[in-house]
């Protein structure tokens, strides 16, 4: 990973990525060591339980994720960043307009980090600037920026070099900036001298817990993701079970519930960053626009979005979910109509996995297939 002989002022150094890093409208930095070897038995007992549902590549990468060299010879340090991803327009009251939405079952809910530009190419971007500020600072040495896309400890990473703690949602908690942020790494072959960790201040509170519709949260720290419904709606390739469906409520990519109820996210930060504003398709959907869309509309407005990556087809599935779902809460007698009208038009030409969806969705409102139609 590059020559790992370099003399440099570590410290100096940490100071100039703390002033680089604002410059580069990155939110926080800080420094990690490698030995994660703590984090192990967890990582294995969550593995060994099946919690990562059908994200193969997980068990695929082992302990490997707690074990930085092993994943890029020569490491020796990890730079971890903080991103705000709040949009820059969002107001104080912005937990209760998004707990009013979750309550009109017409309109459809996107979680806030996806309505504004891929973060994953925002992130990874800025980092590698970054990593070219470093590199014009002590000369060439070894590097790899990852932004969600390898099998890193991210938020094992932040807590160890002061970025937050993991809260029991298992997703990392600032005192100064909440929850709503993305994390990202540069791994290096440079020997820096960690940024402290802070402690946990979840103390009794249960509130991610309690409200989470799916119940997917196990147990403090410990994430079922086959019952999270960011997992279904994103990662879950197949039909979303059964059971599931009618707490996903209108909830069609991701879901931000935890986040919403947690008393940190009062202090949540805007983003400084233009990318993350909210994009005009998603600023205040019904899931009958959504619904409306073909496949090349769907490729056309999400480009340069995170939610292009799940594709038409589980678009198209999560929206019939969420449209059975506001069958199901009897909206008057002429949006009742518009929806199962809707869903009726594109039942015979959708997908299989999809159709199945629609007709569940059908069901809802007790307008379900007779025999006859549903063999055409």
């Amino acid at each position: 990973m590059g020559q790992g002989h370099l003399v440099v002022d570590a410290p100096a150094l940490v100071g100039q990525l703390q002033g680089w890093a604002r410059e580069l409208g990155l939110s926080q930095i800080g420094i990690a060591g490698i030995d994660l070897a703590q984090a192990e038995p967890g990582l294995r007992a969550w593995l060994d339980a099946g919690f990562h549902g059908g994200m193969d590549y997980m068990a695929r990468h082992g302990l490997k994720r707690a074990r930085p060299a092993e994943l890029v010879p020569g490491t020796v340090s990890v730079i971890t960043a903080r991103v705000d991803y709040l949009p820059r327009d969002a107001g104080d009251d912005w937990r209760e307009r998004e707990q009013r939405r979750l309550a009109q079952p017409t309109e459809a809910t996107v979680s806030l980090y996806a309505r504004g530009r891929d973060y994953h190419k925002v992130l990874r971007t800025r980092l590698q600037r970054l990593a070219e500020r470093i590199e014009q600072a002590v000369g060439p040495f070894g590097h790899r920026v990852f932004t969600d896309s390898a099998p890193v400890l991210e938020v094992e990473l932040a807590s160890r070099s002061g970025l937050g703690w993991r809260g029991k949602h298992t997703l990392a908690l600032s005192r100064d900036a909440g929850s709503t942020f993305f994390l990202s790494e540069v791994f290096v072959d440079l020997a820096l001298p960690p940024t402290p960790p802070v402690p946990a201040h979840c103390g009794a509170c249960s509130a991610c817990i309690d409200v989470c519709p799916t119940q997917a949260i196990v147990a403090p720290y410990r994430l079922d993701a086959r019952r999270c419904i960011s997992y279904l709606t994103i990662e879950h390739a197949g039909p979303i079970d059964v059971a599931l469906r009618a707490p996903m409520g209108n909830r069609i990519y991701g879901c931000d519930d935890c986040q919403l109820v947690c008393p940190w996210n009062k202090y949540a930060r805007r983003s400084a960053l233009a990318d993350f504003d909210v994009r005009d398709d998603f600023a205040a959907p019904t899931l009958l626009a959504l619904w409306a869309w073909n496949e090349a509309t769907f490729l056309r407005r999400t480009e340069g979005s995170a939610i292009r990556r799940i594709g038409f087809e589980r678009w198209q599935r999560n929206l019939a979910v969420a449209l059975g779902n506001a069958l199901r809460a009897a909206p008057g007698a002429d949006a009742r109509r518009d929806i199962v009208q809707a869903l009726r038009a594109r039942r015979d030409a959708a997908t299989p996995l999809v159709r199945e969806h629609v007709d569940w969705a059908l069901a809802q409102a007790g307008a379900a297939l007779s025999p006859a139609s549903a063999a055409r």
